[in-house]
Protein backbone atom coordinates (compact mmCIF):
# COMPACT_ATOMS: atom_id res chain seq x y z
CA UNK A 1 0.00 0.00 0.00
CA UNK A 2 1.07 3.36 -1.03
CA UNK A 3 1.52 5.82 1.83
CA UNK A 4 0.30 9.31 0.69
CA UNK A 5 2.32 12.14 1.69
CA UNK A 6 1.91 15.98 2.08
CA UNK A 7 5.00 18.44 2.61
CA UNK A 8 4.64 21.58 4.40
CA UNK A 9 7.84 24.24 4.81
CA UNK A 10 7.87 27.35 3.89
CA UNK A 11 11.47 26.81 1.74
CA UNK A 12 10.60 25.55 -2.20
CA UNK A 13 14.07 23.75 -2.20
CA UNK A 14 13.51 21.93 1.15
CA UNK A 15 10.12 20.19 -0.44
CA UNK A 16 12.04 20.21 -3.47
CA UNK A 17 14.82 18.21 -1.99
CA UNK A 18 12.12 15.53 -0.01
CA UNK A 19 9.80 15.38 -3.45
CA UNK A 20 12.84 14.04 -5.19
CA UNK A 21 14.13 11.21 -2.55
CA UNK A 22 10.27 9.99 -2.16
CA UNK A 23 9.64 9.73 -5.54
CA UNK A 24 12.04 7.61 -6.14
CA UNK A 25 10.77 5.08 -3.32
CA UNK A 26 8.17 2.87 -4.86
CA UNK A 27 5.65 3.00 -1.48
CA UNK A 28 5.53 6.45 -0.85
CA UNK A 29 4.20 9.46 -3.23
CA UNK A 30 3.63 13.09 -2.44
CA UNK A 31 0.22 14.11 -3.08
CA UNK A 32 0.85 17.85 -2.28
CA UNK A 33 2.89 20.83 -1.17
CA UNK A 34 2.44 23.87 0.75
CA UNK A 35 4.51 26.57 2.34
CA UNK A 36 1.99 27.86 5.04
CA UNK A 37 -0.14 26.22 7.78
CA UNK A 38 -2.73 27.83 6.11
CA UNK A 39 -2.16 25.97 2.77
CA UNK A 40 -1.49 23.13 4.73
CA UNK A 41 -4.78 22.73 6.38
CA UNK A 42 -6.47 23.28 3.29
CA UNK A 43 -4.36 20.86 1.34
CA UNK A 44 -4.97 18.11 4.10
CA UNK A 45 -8.38 18.30 4.26
CA UNK A 46 -8.83 17.77 -0.27
CA UNK A 47 -5.94 15.40 -0.07
CA UNK A 48 -6.51 13.45 2.87
CA UNK A 49 -2.77 12.17 2.96
CA UNK A 50 -1.57 9.32 5.06
CA UNK A 51 1.59 11.41 6.61
CA UNK A 52 1.91 15.09 6.49
CA UNK A 53 5.62 16.08 6.94
CA UNK A 54 5.72 19.40 8.77
CA UNK A 55 8.38 22.42 9.55
CA UNK A 56 7.53 24.66 12.22
CA UNK A 57 8.34 28.18 11.08
CA UNK A 58 6.53 29.85 8.54
CA UNK A 59 4.85 32.80 7.98
CA UNK A 60 1.49 33.26 8.68
CA UNK A 61 -0.15 29.96 10.75
CA UNK A 62 3.25 28.05 12.05
CA UNK A 63 3.90 24.41 12.24
CA UNK A 64 2.16 24.04 15.77
CA UNK A 65 -1.29 25.36 15.09
CA UNK A 66 -1.24 23.80 12.07
CA UNK A 67 -0.45 20.66 13.03
CA UNK A 68 -3.44 21.44 16.19
CA UNK A 69 -5.87 21.88 13.39
CA UNK A 70 -5.07 18.49 11.12
CA UNK A 71 -4.87 16.37 14.14
CA UNK A 72 -8.06 17.26 15.77
CA UNK A 73 -10.23 14.61 13.79
CA UNK A 74 -11.00 11.26 14.88
CA UNK A 75 -8.98 10.04 10.98
CA UNK A 76 -6.40 13.10 10.69
CA UNK A 77 -3.51 11.80 9.28
CA UNK A 78 0.52 10.95 11.46
CA UNK A 79 2.07 14.47 11.27
CA UNK A 80 5.89 14.19 11.71
CA UNK A 81 7.36 17.73 12.91
CA UNK A 82 11.15 18.37 10.62
CA UNK A 83 13.06 20.81 12.70
CA UNK A 84 16.38 22.80 13.08
CA UNK A 85 16.03 21.26 16.33
CA UNK A 86 18.81 23.66 17.86
CA UNK A 87 16.94 27.03 17.12
CA UNK A 88 13.27 25.50 17.87
CA UNK A 89 11.96 25.78 20.90
CA UNK A 90 8.30 25.46 19.81
CA UNK A 91 8.62 21.41 19.57
CA UNK A 92 6.86 21.46 23.02
CA UNK A 93 4.03 22.94 21.28
CA UNK A 94 4.11 20.85 18.75
CA UNK A 95 3.58 17.63 21.14
CA UNK A 96 1.08 19.25 22.06
CA UNK A 97 -0.62 19.42 18.86
CA UNK A 98 -0.45 15.94 18.36
CA UNK A 99 2.47 15.27 15.92
CA UNK A 100 3.34 11.73 16.13
CA UNK A 101 7.14 12.23 15.17
CA UNK A 102 9.85 14.54 15.59
CA UNK A 103 12.90 14.78 13.03
CA UNK A 104 15.70 17.01 12.71
CA UNK A 105 16.53 18.62 8.74
CA UNK A 106 20.34 17.54 9.31
CA UNK A 107 18.86 13.66 9.28
CA UNK A 108 19.94 11.66 6.36
CA UNK A 109 17.14 11.37 3.82
CA UNK A 110 16.84 7.67 3.92
CA UNK A 111 16.12 8.16 7.85
CA UNK A 112 13.79 10.34 7.11
CA UNK A 113 11.84 8.02 4.21
CA UNK A 114 12.29 5.12 7.32
CA UNK A 115 10.46 7.56 10.12
CA UNK A 116 7.75 8.55 7.96
CA UNK A 117 7.00 4.30 7.03
CA UNK A 118 7.38 3.89 10.77
CA UNK A 119 4.86 7.13 11.46
CA UNK A 120 2.31 5.71 9.22
CA UNK A 121 2.41 2.31 10.74
CA UNK A 122 1.23 3.98 13.56
CA UNK A 123 4.28 3.89 15.61
CA UNK A 124 5.28 7.24 17.66
CA UNK A 125 9.01 8.17 16.00
CA UNK A 126 11.41 10.67 18.31
CA UNK A 127 14.97 11.25 16.66
CA UNK A 128 17.48 10.25 19.24
CA UNK A 129 19.33 13.85 18.98
CA UNK A 130 15.43 15.30 19.51
CA UNK A 131 15.20 12.99 22.59
CA UNK A 132 18.41 14.51 23.84
CA UNK A 133 17.78 18.10 23.16
CA UNK A 134 13.87 17.68 24.64
CA UNK A 135 15.40 16.11 27.98
CA UNK A 136 18.03 18.62 28.55
CA UNK A 137 15.20 21.38 28.20
CA UNK A 138 12.78 19.66 29.94
CA UNK A 139 15.16 19.24 32.71
CA UNK A 140 16.17 22.66 32.86
CA UNK A 141 12.50 23.84 33.07
CA UNK A 142 11.18 25.27 36.22
CA UNK A 143 7.86 23.37 36.00
CA UNK A 144 9.86 19.89 36.04
CA UNK A 145 10.12 17.27 38.57
CA UNK A 146 11.97 14.81 39.46
CA UNK A 147 10.65 11.22 39.05
CA UNK A 148 11.59 8.75 42.27
CA UNK A 149 12.39 5.39 41.23
CA UNK A 150 9.78 3.81 42.94
CA UNK A 151 7.19 4.65 40.15
CA UNK A 152 8.92 1.76 38.40
CA UNK A 153 7.30 -0.77 41.32
CA UNK A 154 4.25 -1.13 39.24
CA UNK A 155 5.88 -2.21 36.14
CA UNK A 156 7.03 -5.85 35.43
CA UNK A 157 10.59 -6.37 33.98
CA UNK A 158 9.14 -6.45 30.46
CA UNK A 159 8.03 -3.50 30.90
CA UNK A 160 10.78 -2.11 32.59
CA UNK A 161 12.86 -3.57 29.32
CA UNK A 162 10.68 -1.55 27.12
CA UNK A 163 10.78 1.18 28.87
CA UNK A 164 14.31 1.60 28.37
CA UNK A 165 14.15 1.25 24.79
CA UNK A 166 11.07 3.94 24.70
CA UNK A 167 13.72 6.34 26.14
CA UNK A 168 16.24 5.66 23.69
CA UNK A 169 14.24 6.60 21.12
CA UNK A 170 13.09 3.38 19.41
CA UNK A 171 9.71 2.84 17.84
CA UNK A 172 7.71 -0.03 18.39
CA UNK A 173 8.69 -1.89 15.37
CA UNK A 174 12.47 -1.57 16.64
CA UNK A 175 11.43 -2.60 19.94
CA UNK A 176 10.00 -5.57 18.48
CA UNK A 177 13.46 -6.85 16.99
CA UNK A 178 15.32 -5.79 19.73
CA UNK A 179 12.92 -8.08 22.36
CA UNK A 180 12.20 -10.48 19.51
CA UNK A 181 8.86 -10.26 20.63
CA UNK A 182 6.01 -8.80 17.50
CA UNK A 183 4.78 -5.39 16.92
CA UNK A 184 1.36 -5.77 18.24
CA UNK A 185 3.16 -7.20 21.98
CA UNK A 186 5.48 -4.26 21.77
CA UNK A 187 2.58 -1.62 21.49
CA UNK A 188 1.06 -3.22 24.27
CA UNK A 189 3.90 -3.12 26.52
CA UNK A 190 3.47 1.17 25.23
CA UNK A 191 0.05 0.93 26.09
CA UNK A 192 0.24 -0.78 29.30
CA UNK A 193 3.19 1.52 30.30
CA UNK A 194 1.13 4.89 29.50
CA UNK A 195 -1.70 3.46 31.49
CA UNK A 196 0.40 2.74 34.57
CA UNK A 197 2.84 5.79 34.41
CA UNK A 198 -0.28 7.67 34.16
CA UNK A 199 1.98 9.66 31.02
CA UNK A 200 0.00 11.10 28.17
CA UNK A 201 1.98 10.44 25.39
CA UNK A 202 5.50 8.41 24.84
CA UNK A 203 7.05 11.61 25.02
CA UNK A 204 6.50 11.37 28.76
CA UNK A 205 7.86 7.96 28.76
CA UNK A 206 10.97 9.03 27.34
CA UNK A 207 10.87 11.79 29.93
CA UNK A 208 10.28 9.13 32.93
CA UNK A 209 12.67 6.88 31.72
CA UNK A 210 15.66 9.45 32.07
CA UNK A 211 14.53 10.97 35.42
CA UNK A 212 14.33 7.60 36.63
CA UNK A 213 17.69 6.57 35.59
CA UNK A 214 16.70 4.21 33.09
CA UNK A 215 18.37 6.04 30.01
CA UNK A 216 21.75 7.90 30.49
CA UNK A 217 20.30 12.20 30.40
CA UNK A 218 20.31 14.72 33.10
CA UNK A 219 19.07 13.93 36.64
Amino acid sequence: MTVRVVLVDDQPLVRTALEMVIAQAPDLEVVGQAGTGEEAVRLVAAERPDVVVMDIRMPGMDGIEATRRITEGADGPQVIVLTTFDEDDYVYGALRAGASGFLVKDMALDDILAAIRVVAAGDGLIAPAVTRRLIKEFALRPAATATPARVLGSITDREHEVLTLVGSGLSNTEIAAELSISVATAKTYVTRLLAKLDARDRVQLVITAYETGLVGGPR
